[in-house]
């Protein structure tokens, strides 16, 4: 099975469920049918969407509402690094109805993407904060880049790339460099390899764009007796550098 065939009616199903148990005037025939009859033939951000006009049409408009509901299903955070997409693979409807909908109250969506991202992941989600909302979100991410979590932490790098995979090219982070350095400086001895490559793509697409910005960091990190870690990220993050 192709991995956009997953968001189809057995997902509706599975959501539709959970969502039955905390909110019971919920019409899951109703969401399930929707689901069903426009999710054929559609690529995999269509068939995202077509989840989140679904939420739209059956949840109703009510932004805090709809993410207390969802908070509720999101079950146990993951145990290891591994799992967002084979056991959270689930949840991507639901970062997505996030990222269409996290303006409507910044300070509560980051909350729900530290949640998410324990589960699934919050990458995609906080980029239309970041864009939009760039100097608090940046603040909250700057936490996110010393907490106990190893999913929130990756986030604070993951979610700052320029090149994230699946999303649109975003600058604002580097834009405001100060704050992006310092992010990845935070994390450049994390002892968590799932971190570290992030660190280091990163670093990759920096490099890409700004070689002067990734020198800068680079170098610095050398001049502090780096560690097997930082030294590890340098490596990874150079790698397109390599190959010209």
């Amino acid at each position: 099975m192709k991995f956009k065939e997953y968001y189809n009616k057995e997902c509706a199903k599975l959501l539709s469920q959970k969502i039955k148990l905390i909110f019971s005037d919920f019409n899951d025939k109703d969401f399930i049918k929707f689901i069903d009859k426009n999710v054929p033939n559609k690529e995999f951000s269509e068939r995202l969407d077509i989840f989140v006009k679904a939420f739209e049409l059956y949840l109703g408009n009510n932004y805090e509402q709809n993410i207390n509901i969802f908070e509720k299903i999101l079950g146990p955070e993951l145990e290891q690094e591994t799992g967002m997409f084979s056991e959270g693979w689930w949840l991507w409807p639901v970062g997505r109805y996030v990222e269409k909908h996290c303006l409507e109250n910044v300070k509560f969506s980051l909350g729900f993407i530290e949640k998410i991202t324990k589960r699934f992941t919050g990458e995609f989600a906080i980029r239309p904060l970041l864009a939009n909302k760039t100097k608090e979100t940046l603040k909250t991410m700057l936490k996110w880049s010393k907490d106990g979590n190893v999913h929130v932490r990756r986030l604070s790098s993951e979610g700052v790339r320029i090149a994230l995979p699946w999303s649109k090219k975003l600058y604002n982070a580097v834009e405001n460099f100060k704050e992006y350095k310092t992010i990845l400086t935070n994390l450049k001895n994390d002892k968590s390899k799932f971190v570290q490559k992030s660190v280091g793509n990163n670093l990759n697409d920096l490099y890409k764009e700004f070689p002067e910005k990734a020198n800068d960091i680079i170098e610095e990190w050398k001049k502090d007796d780096p560690t097997k870690e930082t030294l590890w990220i340098i490596n990874h993050g150079l790698r397109s550098n390599r190959k010209k």
